[in-house]
């Protein structure tokens, strides 16, 4: 069953039919919310919001491994992370959507793995490539059901937040070959390869990155870029078919 985490600006999903609503309680402590079961355009679905609804959690506050130990209590066997982020890349304007290929992870602090000695015994885990390349291809193939381009791959930056990064901070993404930069996505990523759950992540740019425009970014802007991709994004999840 195909879950769906939802990310900033996307904490509710309209047309799920909601048959059942599982509770936040986990052995790692409560989940972000409830994970709500139902059916989109007849499938079975899952759906979380990363940040809570109504959106109150911080990227560095998300409780990352209980929302993934839930979905996969739920029934999960296939999980879609969506994320709004920035764009490194100056061909990347607000509102274009990406499904990464890669990814590095620049957050520090966080509760990153299941395999911590206390809750589970120390594993290691191969995370060379951390998106599920069958995955991907359904939500390329979705994308273009839905009459939405799609790009194909990329790096996907993952800083700590909540502060948005600084220009330096940005430059040296980009030499480091990321195209994109986010809050969300990871640990969660890493979670769900050590759970057995393939995963991808549909990436919303919002924004672009500090220093890319010689302006400043502004909330309004960002909100205003969600507002008009989020239901873009809904219409690719309807026609994804994993």
């Amino acid at each position: 069953m195909l879950a769906v985490i939802g990310g900033t600006g996307l904490t509710e999903m309209q047309g799920l039919e909601v048959v059942e609503r599982h509770g936040t309680e986990t052995p790692l402590g409560d989940a972000s919310s409830d994970v709500l079961e139902g059916l989109l355009n007849g499938k079975k679905c899952l759906f979380l919001a990363r940040h809570g609804h109504p959106h109150k959690l911080p990227p560095h506050r998300v409780n990352y491994r209980a929302n993934l130990w839930r979905l996969k209590e739920a029934g999960a066997t296939q999980i879609l992370g969506v994320n709004a982020v920035g764009g490194i890349d100056p061909k990347l304007s607000s509102g274009t959507l990406m499904v990464p290929d890669q990814l590095i992870d620049y957050t520090s602090g966080r509760e990153a793995t299941y395999f911590d000695g206390r809750f589970k015994p120390l594993k290691y885990i191969d995370f060379s490539w951390p998106y599920d390349a069958r995955l991907r291809e359904a939500l390329l193939a979705a994308g273009r059901a839905a009459g939405e381009t799609l790009v194909n791959g990329g790096v996907y930056g993952c800083t700590q937040g909540p502060r948005l990064e600084t220009a330096a901070e940005i430059a040296r993404m980009a030499r480091d070959g990321c195209r994109l930069v986010g809050m969300t996505g990871m640990p969660e990523a890493a979670l769900a390869r050590e759970l057995g759950i393939p995963y991808a992540c549909l990436a919303l740019v919002v924004n672009p990155a500090a220093g890319v425009v010689e302006r400043e970014i502004t909330m309004a802007e960002i909100e205003a870029a969600l507002e008009d991709g989020i239901d873009r994004v809904k219409r690719v999840i309807r026609c994804l078919n994993a």
